[in-house]
């Protein structure tokens, strides 16, 4: 097998679906918090996402200069969201069933405490391959 062929699709491995219960208040009969099954994202997808969160702000004393800023709490919903496959967060009824009427909304109304949210946003940066923070990395350049 010559050293090309080795990178081609067929030897690419499959990433795998996790599992991670997000909150203490969704629970089965047992009283067993529900574990959500999450999957890994494209890098392409992760792309549309964070462009479909940047917006152009405005230089401060340069008129008509703008730079890009992506927001970055709705770019982590949004990549939670797409992350997310049970429960369905496109499902029609379980938004109906908690008054709203988009996936992010969906997300934010049933892991509601901001705890467990933060610990849930810092699963799927892991999971979708991001390991450490950008606020790790300066604390370990101060030490």
């Amino acid at each position: 097998m010559s050293q090309f062929s080795l990178f081609m699709k067929a030897n690419k491995t499959v990433k795998k679906n996790g599992t991670y219960a997000p909150t203490q208040s969704l629970c089965d009969e047992n009283g067993k918090p529900l574990e959500w099954e999450f999957r890994h994202i494209t890098s392409r997808e992760n792309e549309e996402l964070r462009d479909a969160c940047t917006i152009e702000v405005p230089i401060t004393g340069k008129p008509n200069l703008f730079r890009p800023k992506v927001q970055s709490g709705k770019y982590m919903q949004k990549m939670i969201a797409a992350s997310v496959v049970v429960p369905d967060l496109l499902d029609a009824q379980l938004q109906d069933s908690y008054g709203v009427k988009t996936p992010e909304d969906l997300l934010l109304s049933m892991v509601d405490d901001p705890g467990e949210y933060s610990e849930l946003t810092a699963f799927v940066q892991k999971f979708q391959g991001f390991d450490v923070s950008f606020q790790e990395k300066v604390e370990e350049a101060k030490n």
